[in-house]
């Protein structure tokens, strides 16, 4: 079982947290550091609050990254981005905030998060925030996606 070394989620009843909690995060070493590849998630049941109303929001959370030596563990992702269940915040906030806990947690050579909000009072939201090492290949590679990313 050494590939569970460390890791406290995996293989355990599953605990819900009713707060934020980045701190149930957790990763393990990418074998193929070698390598640039994308990892995908989709986590297509996201909920979170309207900071002023209270009211569910819902999305479907996509992230894509390109690791370097720490990857994010699945179902630590998925308790994490359940913890923003009753967690308030606007639909621009919670994208830029999963990034950059994801940013700190791996220092992952490129990372992007994009949230599709349904749609509450007639209106589409689609925040997207990205990241790129600074001075690296992956920096410029951020710049082209961003100014790209909707096309």
């Amino acid at each position: 079982m050494r590939e569970k070394e460390g890791l406290q989620a995996l293989g355990k009843k599953t605990e819900y947290r009713d707060d934020y909690a980045p701190e149930v995060l957790e990763t393990f070493d990418n074998k193929h550091q070698d390598n640039d590849y994308w990892v995908r998630f989709n986590c297509p049941e996201f909920t979170s609050l309207c900071p002023i109303t209270g009211q569910p929001d819902f999305a479907e959370i996509r992230i894509s990254y390109i690791p370097d030596v720490k990857m994010v563990e699945s179902k630590s992702l998925k308790l994490y981005l359940f913890s923003f269940r009753n967690h308030g915040d606007f639909h621009e906030d919670c994208v830029n905030t999963i990034m950059k806990d994801l940013v700190k947690l791996m220092n992952p050579k490129y990372i992007e998060v994009t949230g599709i909000f349904t749609p509450r009072g007639g209106i589409s939201i689609y925040p997207y925030a990205n990241y790129g090492r600074k001075g690296t290949k992956y920096e410029e590679l951020a710049e082209y996606r961003m100014k790209n990313h909707d096309l």
